[in-house]
């Protein structure tokens, strides 16, 4: 009886630990998006982190727009779209299937930056390809 209690506790402990490991630590998808860096702070009542919106027009005369809020963890990444508010940015992402709150409030976490162009001329303003150091 003993070894069937102890089988049945390990078992449950094993499934805990795979749901919370794919739960909240697999990447579930990664990929990049590009749009108007509309807000961007460092917000949180315990863990302060990192939480930005980017606007992604539908058409160019804005009938539809999609809104995409992120995360991010990586100082560098967060320095550099502090200084970019407004601007046109193509940002790499990973996708969590939920947020933790020590990694930011969105369970999409941008962790680099393609590219930073103004808004108006398009013309590129900052990034060689991918910087996330």
């Amino acid at each position: 009886m003993q070894k069937v209690i102890r089988t049945i506790v390990v078992l449950l402990i094993l499934g805990l630990g795979v749901f919370v490991y794919v739960r909240y630590f697999w990447v579930f998808g990664t990929g990049t998006k590009a749009g108007t860096l509309n807000t961007f702070m460092k917000k949180g009542y315990l863990f302060k982190t990192y939480e930005g919106k980017i606007i992604q027009s539908g058409f160019r005369t804005n009938i539809q727009s999609i809104d995409f809020n992120f995360s991010v963890v990586n100082e560098n990444v967060a320095n550099i779209l502090l200084n970019n508010a407004g601007k046109e940015v193509e940002l790499h992402y990973k996708e969590y299937l939920a947020p933790l709150p020590w990694r930011g409030m969105e369970k999409y976490i941008v962790d680099s930056v393609y590219e930073v162009r103004n808004a108006n001329t398009g013309r590129d303003v900052i990034m060689p390809r991918r910087y996330s150091q």
